[in-house]
């Protein structure tokens, strides 16, 4: 869990897990093996590691460009009665099997503990342990799932009345979603409707016709207002049955506990493809190649409206299309002439902002910034972070910054998360970490930084030894194997995720300063 903070979380992820199967082979390349962290409002978070740790893995992941295999991937940019996902629905049709389910894995962590518990410190209780652990996620995992839903009515024993009265509320926001949708068409129709207008009044000609065009678009969103007012009330009024049915148990300290669980985000995991489309524009990427990443047979302004088209933020293409594709080109630095050129005609870091523009136009929440500055020059790469850094502010725009440049990372991030082998292993600000790195890891990267500063007194310090194989990782902690602080717990038991320090979280039995660690 993150440390208590003011800050909004944008996106909240729970042991996430992305594998891939190897084809022929009942084997699998573990990119990403159980991350949990929060990503705020606002805010850029770095994340940084040697080549093939999973950080590119994990930036697609939670965008759902790969679909994840396991974990929780909670986005608040929406509320569920705005989506209304079908897994909503189907976890309150079977909410007894599913709550059953729960139990049994409950079961399960706990008869796992007490085999690991009878045993005497050594490998085969650390073995033990780890797989108590792993039960104990999955359990959670299962908890959560109901809990974020019903919230106190986890423990409320007749289960068939909750059950029913969140599917009659479930199939209201169901009916809601559908007249939202609806509506954005609508308004649509009605920005088309008023432009015929003043395009009629300036030719001089077919004023009348487009007029009455407008009338009927007027009339069909204001029909549709009238539906949505209607499905307002009657979501409210479903909420209203589930708040009384809230009362009984205003003084049961357990139903009070679980109420904290309720959660109103969407969780993009279990989104289904046309429901995870609905959401494409929020959730944008900018890819590391601006070479490959542009089509070459699209001309700039097909290239930025692609998006623009494909989310109908314009029904059909005319002056105010170009004109908002001009807009995202001048805040990306672009000039408006460069509309009709095709990519080969531009330097890379100009593709690169053609590649942000096309990130942007769509206006999205939060962008997936993968190596974006890897592959341009020095002096270019300078350019490209002050830029994402002012359109960042300007659009109150949500960044995960992903590149193995320590220096450029600790520019453009607010926080900043170290991965290693498809594990997260530190996360803290900018300012700690690079002032007080706490895993063995980041102190190993930190000292194979080039530096000219001769105070400092020492010399470049290599990491020796090869990443491991993802296919087949080494057991418990996965950077043992390189690790000069390893002990035999380090070989058996992966280690927990904690916040060592404030808002400073670390994975390591023997993190640097640990208290324990300097009393020995």
């Amino acid at each position: 869990m993150q440390a208590s903070t003011s800050k909004k979380p944008l996106l909240r992820i729970s042991n996430l897990k992305q594998y891939f199967p190897i084809k022929g082979k009942n084997m699998f390349v573990k990119a990403n093996d159980g991350i949990t962290l929060d990503i705020y409002e606002g805010e850029t978070l770095g994340l940084v590691g040697e080549s093939g740790c999973g950080k590119s893995t994990l930036g697609r992941t939670l965008l759902q460009l790969y679909r994840q295999t396991d974990g929780r991937t909670m986005y608040y940019g929406r509320s569920l009665d705005e989506i209304a996902p079908k897994y909503v629905g189907k976890t309150f049709e079977n909410l007894g099997k599913h709550i059953a389910q729960m139990h049994e894995l409950e079961k399960k962590r706990n008869a796992l503990q007490a085999e690991a518990d009878k045993l005497a410190d050594g490998p085969a209780k650390y073995a033990k342990m780890d797989e108590a652990e792993h039960a104990r996620k999955a359990a959670n995992d299962a908890f959560l799932d109901i809990a974020n839903l019903i919230g106190g009515f986890i423990t409320v024993k007749d289960i068939e009345p909750v059950a029913k009265a969140f599917t009659e509320e479930y199939k209201a926001s169901q009916a809601m979603s559908k007249l939202m949708k609806e509506l954005d068409g609508k308004q649509l129709d009605l920005d088309d409707a008023l432009y015929a207008v003043e395009q009629a009044k300036k030719e001089g000609k077919g004023q009348a016709k487009a007029e009455k065009e407008l009338a009927k678009a007027k009339k069909a969103k204001d029909d549709l207002d009238v539906k949505i007012a209607a499905a307002k009330k009657e979501l409210a009024a479903k909420h209203a049955v589930i708040d009384e049915m809230r009362k009984p148990y205003a003084n049961d300290a357990k139903f009070q506990e679980y109420e904290a669980y309720l959660d109103d985000g969407v969780d993009l995991a279990r989104l289904t493809y046309n429901e995870i489309r609905h959401l494409r524009a929020d959730l944008q990427m900018i890819f590391q190649d601006p070479y490959s990443s542009l089509n070459p047979r699209m001309t700039v302004g097909q290239i930025i409206s692609e998006g623009m088209k494909a989310h109908k933020m314009f029904k059909k293409s005319d002056d105010r299309l170009q004109q908002a594709v001009i807009n995202v080109m001048e805040a990306a630095g672009l000039q408006a002439y460069f509309i009709h050129r095709y990519p080969h005609q531009f330097s890379g870091g100009q593709r690169q902002r053609i590649g942000i523009a096309r990130s942007l136009a769509v206006k999205p929440k939060f962008v997936v910034c993968d190596e974006a500055v890897s592959a341009l020059d020095v002096s270019i790469q300078s350019q490209i972070i002050n830029l994402l850094k002012d359109l960042k502010d300007e659009r109150n725009l949500t960044y995960m910054f992903i590149t193995h440049d320590l220096s450029v990372v600790k520019y453009i991030s607010d926080r900043i998360g170290v991965m290693y082998l498809g594990n997260m292993v530190e996360l803290a600000t900018s300012k700690d970490l690079f002032s007080k790195p706490l895993h063995p890891y980041t102190e190993a990267l930190m000292n194979a930084i080039p530096t000219t500063d001769v105070d400092r007194g020492r010399e470049i310090q290599v990491l020796e030894g090869d990443i491991p194989s993802p296919v087949n990782p080494p057991k418990g902690c996965k950077f043992h194997t390189r690790c000069k602080y390893a002990t035999e717990i380090c070989k058996h038991m992966v280690p927990a995720w904690e916040e060592a320090e404030p808002n400073h979280f670390v994975a390591c039995h023997h993190y640097l300063g640990k208290p324990e660690d300097e009393e020995k």
